[in-house]
């Protein structure tokens, strides 16, 4: 059984953040990156996070931590402030048991509080899992990018999804 629990991220977790990251690369369905990151190359990244605006939250399921979520300001302009892109990873042990819709709908049930009224997920087209993930907390497909990476000589398609966050 699943006990989930999200805290703020702290400077000692991007050691873990970073882990979990890098674990992802090999797939070439999660991220644009083709190299491992360091610690060193997040760390800007991992300032840039606010617990009050844009957090960075490490899950941990059963007291362990399992994953990360990352809540990023999309495009640097004043005029998107309430647009988020969205960020979820989970540990290579914790994929595929039914985490990632525990921890999108704790996303969803806390961005109001945060200001947040439209997520974004940037996610490959090839990623069927996290596409079928997103599009069942209703995401919808709100752009479609053809051929914009080139992962290991295959040219991929990025799909932009996004969902309004309703104010209660």
């Amino acid at each position: 059984m699943n006990n989930i629990t999200f805290r703020d991220a702290i400077i000692e977790d991007l050691e873990i953040i970073v882990e979990i990251y890098n674990s992802t690369i090999t797939s070439r369905m999660v991220t644009a990156d083709t190299e491992p990151v360091t610690i060193e190359d997040r760390l800007d990244w991992f300032k840039n996070h606010t617990p009050d605006k844009r957090p960075l939250w490490m899950v941990e399921n059963n007291g362990e931590i399992c994953g990360w979520v990352s809540f990023e300001t999309f495009y640097g302009r004043p005029a998107y402030d309430r647009t988020v892109e969205l960020s979820i990873y989970l540990h290579e042990n914790s994929r595929s048991k039914g985490l990632g819709k525990e921890i999108l709908s704790k996303v969803l049930d806390e961005a109001p509080k945060l200001g947040i009224d439209t997520l974004l997920g940037f996610i490959f087209a090839h990623n069927e899992p996290s596409l079928k993930l997103v599009s069942s907390l209703g995401f919808e497909k709100w752009a479609h990018l053809p051929e914009v990476a080139e992962l290991d000589g295959v040219k991929r398609d990025l799909v932009i999804m996004g969902k309004k966050i309703i104010k209660i």
